[in-house]
């Protein structure tokens, strides 16, 4: 992997937002079989899509939480939560967010996000000692 000013933005991004086993340690454990798909979401994803201005990363964080849901994808979903809670987003807005997708995506879907927001904001508390 080549490393560039958008590829080092994405990593530091991946940093602040998963801490090192969702940054480094990602990185580090690829293999033949996802190497170029870590570069792209390091360097695109992280170090473009998410570097741009049009919204704050908090916001972004909660309108990938929302589309995650909707779109059933449980792992990522409990992956960008605790990305949300480092971006700012609060646990009431987690559970805000939750009950409205129950609207739109079906209560199947809030209920796994509601368990993997409470998982996350959990193991937040007990890491951080704070939510």
């Amino acid at each position: 992997m080549i490393h560039d000013e958008q590829y080092d933005l994405g990593l530091q991004l991946r940093r602040d937002m998963f801490g090192l086993a969702g940054a480094d340690e990602q990185v580090d454990s690829t293999d033949e079989w996802d190497d170029k798909l870590q570069d792209l979401v390091t360097r695109h994803v992280f170090g473009d899509i998410w570097q741009r201005a049009g919204l704050d990363a908090r916001t972004r964080s909660l309108v990938t939480v929302a589309m995650l849901v909707a779109t059933n994808r449980s792992h990522e979903v409990g992956i960008h939560l605790r990305g949300a809670l480092s971006n700012g987003v609060t646990p009431e807005e987690l559970r805000e967010l939750m009950l409205h997708a129950s609207v739109y995506c079906g209560i199947p879907a809030a209920v796994d996000g509601i368990r993997a927001a409470r998982a996350a904001v959990d193991e937040r508390t007990t890491v951080g000692g704070q939510a």
